[in-house]
């Protein structure tokens, strides 16, 4: 198949206090002394802001324990042959084992089926890009299967994360399966030109696209073409913040909400769970200055409102749900963006999971906090697609 063109805040976070595991990374670093970042003020060492961001970092170094189902999917990833990504060439990057590699691994050990969860249909085809194709897939929910016929299914736009750089549809199968089923909801997930290839605002402006073609296109796989949402994770939430500004700083019709799980708010590097989780796995801080480097084309990009929207203006855009994992040099990031959004007046919903890492979210398979982070991004999600619907 060708897809041709055409002020409530619910926290409901275990704890405000970020924690580091020894097991998965090295101690919080000495108060003044960030490592490879920038104060999170701005003010530099020694300033008064700067001291309270370190006081925030050593706040976080208290040990945690990591949830068994999660320590053993990292264990699989380790004896896959898993590298920290900063230590790596991109096409080495590309190639090597990915969590979702190490999911199936841990569900080999365990005598269970590392088939898919089972949705109704999926199709795989392309859209037209501002660039050329791209490639996407269009999941159906379970549920399609008994609807009446005719029915008009919500549709959320799903972008996967991989810093810009790596993984694909592939690598991030499980999430968009997760969410059709959980919503009731078609999820479209696109793919985007990568980095280093491909520069910014390359993977931002081809989400637009994919957005624009979904609005559009919508009734033609059986979606309402105004019950329209966005989702991402990591890079992929970045994106997808920067697709409910966009349309309303253009006027464009509005996502109804948008799921942004451990969003990337900017290509900072020094916020309080980054100074501490300098070699948590999957994802370190030196990892996320990898990647920035890989994506910008110029040091000016990192302020551009679209990348670093940590620095824009959020009010007016769609209600959010914002998801954090505790052990995540992006858990800061994504609570800060969270609050700011409050502060704007826009309707969002924040919780933290315990004891799990970045990329947990797809791993429902063998993480029970991962089923649960996917029911509730779909509590928000779903008032949004049916207070959309047509009375």
């Amino acid at each position: 198949m060708r897809l041709r063109p055409p002020p409530i805040i619910f926290i409901t976070a275990a704890a405000a206090v970020l924690a580091a595991c020894s097991s998965l990374q090295g101690p919080a670093q000495p108060a003044g002394a960030p490592q490879g970042g920038v104060p999170v003020s701005g003010t530099g060492p020694g300033g008064a802001r700067a001291s309270q961001a370190d006081a925030a970092a050593a706040a976080v170094a208290r040990e945690t324990t990591v949830d068994a189902q999660m320590q053993q999917v990292l264990d699989a990833l380790q004896a896959l042959g898993a590298r920290p990504v900063h230590s790596l060439s991109v096409e080495d990057a590309r190639r090597g084992p990915t969590p979702a590699d190490a999911v199936r691994e841990v569900l080999r050990k365990q005598g269970k089926s590392t088939s898919p969860p089972a949705v109704a249909r999926v199709v795989s085809g392309n859209f037209q890009g501002p660039a050329g194709p791209i490639p996407a897939r269009i999941y159906w929910p379970q549920s399609a299967m008994t609807n009446p016929a005719g029915t008009a299914l919500p549709v959320i736009l799903y972008i996967h994360g991989g810093g810009w750089v790596i993984a694909d549809l592939d690598t991030y199968d499980a999430t968009p399966r997760a969410l059709a089923n959980a919503t009731n909801a078609i999820v479209v997930s696109t793919h985007y030109r990568q980095a280093p290839e491909h520069k910014f605002p390359a993977a931002h402006e081809d989400t637009w696209a994919a957005y624009q073609w979904v609005v559009a296109n919508a009734q033609r796989f059986g979606a309402d073409p105004k019950r329209v949402a966005v989702a991402g994770e990591s890079a992929g939430a970045n994106m997808a913040a920067a697709i409910a500004l966009r349309a309303r700083d253009e006027h464009s019709q509005a996502p109804v909400h948008q799921l942004l799980v451990y969003p990337v708010v900017d290509a900072a590097v020094g916020s309080p769970s980054e100074q501490v989780f300098q070699r948590a796995v999957p994802l370190a801080t030196p990892d996320l200055k990898w990647f920035y480097e890989k994506y910008l084309r110029r040091p000016d990009d990192a302020n551009n409102k679209y990348l670093a929207i940590s620095q824009a203006d959020v009010r007016g855009v769609a209600p959010a749900t914002v998801i954090t994992a505790q052990i995540d040099p992006l858990r800061s990031e994504g609570e800060q963006y969270a609050e700011r959004l409050a502060a704007a007046g826009v309707p969002v919903r924040l919780r933290n999971f315990d004891g799990v890492t970045h990329e947990f979210f797809g791993m429902g398979a063998v993480v029970d906090k991962a089923r649960e982070a996917v029911e509730f991004s779909a509590i928000g999600l779903q008032e949004s697609l049916q207070g959309a619907a047509p009375r």
